[in-house]
């Protein structure tokens, strides 16, 4: 059995192993020098696979493998370059979560790098004067929203651990793409019409707009001289410029001298921490599917979802049957339930008393307390209703504490789908799950250092209470909010990476990478052919059917069962691979966006 950093949360039993570390303020003042050469095998050859949403991202990935680079330095190289070419979803004005695994020391780890709420933040931040929710948009554009943004510090934790290559190198691609332009690509072009408040924010308007008024064409080569001055400067100093100094200012300007103040101080930035975490690990069928604990709800939610249907023949129901979507949608209800209920920043919900990291998962994953949840599928018909359940009474291997499951109320977070999610695999075969987010399309809309800054902060639930009971994901200073980004690993049961995939999509996000592992596992279908199933998703209290994807018999069939079915455009992001049993990738890149995967071979050199 493979050695995990962070909790693994097993079938039978929920194993707590070693504690989760956290990054000091000694490690991420570490110069960030190239680590010892990579051990190579002239006799073997060194093939990298990778997957990302954007070809330019895929082109400076491909250039960090082909030189030796890690996949964590290829992972530098991708968000840096996202961050340029597709800044509707991701960017280091955001957040990110990773999962990192080294088949050579057999260990799994995951990196938070989760934005947070500023010393400033209150419950009542997103409510009205006559305290009712902020409309969403409203809470959106602006320094309300803004999270102190933590994927470079993130990523500078991750490649003390895991680099290979200088810092600089891995940010040369960006930096020279930023002077000479990339091209506007038709999903770019298309945001871009699409989102009109982004034209009364004056930097994102010099920059996405002509003089006319009108979005950047398709094909514009569009130039980011002050991106590339923020690359400079991180090329030069090191993360820590990002997080004080010039960079840091000009964050700190943007959210308080705009729209929605949002009372970031310079102190905020400059007390940002990644954490490692334990990822969150559970079995279905014969495999071990590994994803990130809270404060991403993901992990926990999806392999609920998985642990559910277990005792249902997924197969024999068969792909895209309505057997099949009536299950999935009945799974998806009750897993969804205890996420809006309990899932949260667990770290700030133990220090006032609450259910600790260990004692939530252990109770959610619980092996008798989902069997008896799955006892509430009716195959046949779709429940009445569905509430949350109570772990707390169930008795598993952790100390009981009476009234730490109840008492919350369910959450009020509106949760739009964004975000963006890449795959490496280096030359060595470690792996880079991550997925990353500035959150909605365009994030606050506010621009700092030519990056996009998240609209994080509204990813906490609107309500602090509901009836007098406290919501677990309410606005907290320092807090996390919590998180539906699912990057995944899978084991074999031979303990080998199999497959390794995740998607945006927000709340979707869950039932997205769900619909796959199923359509792998128990439809045993390609990569390309499990992301290409239409999906079938209930994230938000009600079962959606992508557009187009299934016939009118398939929804009259749900309908009997009881499913008011709606059909909308669902544009996952998915991306990953599935090892072959000769050990090649069978790759898939989602072709509701923009993205690419590659296969390629390492330089001996």
């Amino acid at each position: 059995m493979r050695y995990f950093i962070l909790f693994c949360f097993c079938v039978l039993a929920s194993c707590a192993r070693d504690q989760a570390e956290q990054a000091t303020a000694a490690d991420v003042d570490v110069l960030l020098e190239a680590s010892a050469p990579l051990e190579q095998s002239p006799s073997e050859p060194k093939t990298y696979f990778i997957a990302a949403a954007n070809p330019y991202a895929v082109d400076a990935g491909a250039a960090i493998l082909e030189r030796g680079g890690s996949a964590v330095d290829a992972a530098i190289a991708v968000q840096a370059v996202l961050g340029l070419v597709e800044p509707q979803s991701s960017g280091f004005g955001g957040g990110a979560f990773m999962l990192h695994y080294d088949p050579r020391s057999d260990v799994l780890e995951s990196y938070d790098g989760r934005e947070v709420a500023p010393a400033t933040a209150t419950p009542d931040r997103f409510l009205t004067a006559d305290g009712e929710p902020m409309n969403f948009y409203d809470a959106v554009v602006g320094g309300l929203s803004v999270g102190v943004p933590g994927v470079v510090k993130m990523l500078e934790r991750a490649h003390i651990d895991h680099g290979h290559l200088p810092w600089p190198d891995l940010l040369s691609p960006a930096a020279k793409l930023s002077e000479e332009g990339f091209h506007v690509s038709p999903r770019l072009h298309d945001l871009l019409a699409r989102i009109p408040r982004l034209q009364q924010l004056p930097a994102a308007a010099a920059y996405f707009y002509g003089e006319d008024g009108l979005p950047r064409p398709v094909g514009f080569l569009l130039k980011n001289p002050e991106y590339a001055h923020t690359l400079r400067i991180l090329s030069e100093q090191g993360t820590a410029a990002f997080y004080e100094g010039e960079i840091a200012e000009a964050i700190v300007s943007a959210v308080n001298g705009g729209p929605n103040p949002g009372g970031m101080t310079l102190a905020d930035l400059a007390n940002y921490r990644p954490i490692k975490r334990e990822p969150v690990c559970s079995t279905y069928r014969e495999y071990e599917i590994c994803s990130m604990a809270p404060p991403s709800s993901g992990g926990v939610t999806l392999l609920q979802i998985l642990k559910l249907l277990e005792p249902f023949d997924m197969a024999a129901a068969g792909e895209g049957s309505a057997e099949a979507l009536h299950l999935l949608f009945e799974a998806s209800r009750l897993a969804y339930a205890d996420r809006n209920q309990y899932l949260a920043d667990q770290d700030k919900a133990a220090e006032d008393g609450g259910l600790s990291q260990e004692e939530l998962i252990g109770g959610l994953l619980n092996p008798p307390y989902l069997a008896d949840r799955a006892k509430l599928i009716d195959a046949s018909v779709a429940a009445a209703q569905v509430l949350p359940g109570d772990p707390s009474v169930y008795s598993f291997d952790l100390e009981a504490r009476p009234g730490a499951w109840s008492g919350l109320a369910a959450d009020a977070s509106p949760e739009p789908p964004s975000t963006s999610h890449f795959v490496i695999v280096d030359g060595e075969g470690r792996v880079v799950s991550m997925t990353t987010t500035v959150e909605f399309a365009f994030g606050s809309h506010l621009m700092a250092g030519g990056m996009i800054l998240n609209n994080q902060l509204t990813d906490f639930s609107f309500l602090p209470e509901r009836d007098g009971a406290p919501i677990a994901n309410a606005v907290a200073p320092g807090k996390r909010p919590r998180s539906s980004m699912s990057p995944v690993i899978v084991f074999d049961k031979e303990g080998s990476v199999w497959a390794a995939l995740g998607s945006p999509g927000g709340p979707a996000i869950i039932g997205y990478v769900v619909k796959t592992l199923i359509a792998l596992i128990d439809w045993d279908l390609p990569l390309q052919a499990a992301i290409d199933v239409p999906h079938a998703v209930y994230p938000r209290g009600e079962p959606l059917l992508e557009e187009g994807g299934y016939d009118s018999q398939i929804l009259a069939a749900l309908r009997v069962r009881g499913h008011a079915v709606n059909e909308r455009g669902l544009t996952s992001g998915l991306h990953g691979f599935k090892r072959n049993e000769g050990g090649s990738y069978d790759g898939g890149a989602d072709p509701r966006r923009e993205g690419e995967w590659r296969v390629g071979h390492v330089d001996p050199q």
